[in-house]
């Protein structure tokens, strides 16, 4: 009868153990921990430089937790509505393709909170923490700036550019997606504080 619950435990440990793995492929590099440390410092002297309840804001201090999985939820769902509309087999009617770049565009102006508060979270990071979460960030903005280029591709009647631009974007987003669980699940960032105070 104690079989079961053991061999269940056992499964969600390797499944844990892939995720880490992954993430310590990407992460566990001397010349990515470089950048990252000064890219931070220069962060850090940014925010230095703007008002303190703003950055409190950022980091949601007036809520009690994290502002930034809040705001991630807008550009997520924007851009795999659009991904949806846009790839779906089958005939796109005017209105289709319509509703593909509205929520695209929401998704895209929805980002700019996200990469704020995302930013500015992140500066409070350490160790792999720090490196995972520049990916994270990495992937996120790249993101943006091709569903920034896939509207612009659309408007000028280049809708096939700007599909194939905002499917790249997709991708990059739900891997960065995939990064941000590793910094909640694994290295508990936000969990029970905000990011006001150095974690990682």
């Amino acid at each position: 009868m104690t079989a079961q619950p053991f061999a269940q435990h056992d499964f969600r440990h390797r499944d844990s153990q892939i995720n880490d793995l992954l993430e310590d492929a990407l992460s566990q590099h001397d010349t990515l921990d470089a950048v990252a440390d000064k890219f931070q410092r220069q962060l850090q002297r940014v925010e230095g430089a703007l008002p303190p309840a703003l950055i409190a804001a950022l980091h949601g201090q007036p809520l009690g937790h994290p502002l930034h999985p809040i705001l991630v939820h807008l550009p997520l769902g924007g851009w795999l509505v659009a991904g949806i509309l846009d790839f779906y087999p089958g005939h796109k009617s005017a209105d289709t393709e319509h509703a593909a770049d509205l929520a695209l565009l929401l998704g895209t102006v929805g980002a700019v909170g996200a990469i704020a508060s995302g930013w500015t979270d992140w500066a409070n990071t350490r160790g792999e923490a720090k490196r995972t979460g520049f990916i994270h960030g990495a992937l996120n903005e790249t993101a943006f700036f091709l569903n920034g280029a896939s509207l612009l591709a659309r408007r000028r009647g280049r809708r096939g550019l700007g599909k194939v631009l905002s499917g790249t974007a997709l991708a990059l987003a739900l891997g960065g997606g995939f990064l941000g669980g590793q910094l909640v699940y694994r290295h508990g960032l936000g969990v029970g504080r905000t990011l006001a105070t150095p974690q990682g």
